[in-house]
């Protein structure tokens, strides 16, 4: 993997982190991001969450990921969004889904067997 990939995979990492699990609940342990914070206000909250998710993939196209990824990520978001926009049901799978997560790590994956298949 390029350094260049491997410092904007980390970057990504944080924002993901971020969104998804930068919290955790006390008690029950549980981790939580901005994404599933801002859910709680309705309307505007998924939308807002939106940004974040749409940066990951936009670096992803820019880092030469396959359309194929970029659509398997869009997908990602869409299900947080469609889902998430319910109310209750859809905070509640807000924070199990970790859309941002799930798309960094689908990225991550990518250019870890595009290196390993260049240095073979």
């Amino acid at each position: 993997m390029h350094d260049t990939h491997a410092a904007r995979l980390d970057h990504l990492d944080r924002v993901a982190h971020t969104m998804d699990r930068a919290l955790r609940i006390p008690l029950i342990g549980v981790r939580v991001g901005l994404d599933s914070i801002m859910g709680l206000v309705p309307g505007v909250g998924d939308l807002l969450a939106l940004g974040p998710a749409g940066y990951i993939v936009l670096q992803a196209h820019r880092m030469g990921a396959p359309r194929g990824l970029v659509a398997r990520m869009g997908v990602n978001i869409g299900i947080d969004a469609v889902v998430g926009s319910i109310p209750l049901i859809g905070d509640l799978f807000d924070v199990g889904w970790k859309a941002n997560s799930r798309n960094v790590k689908l990225l991550r994956d990518h250019l870890e067997a595009q290196s390993v298949a260049v240095t073979s």
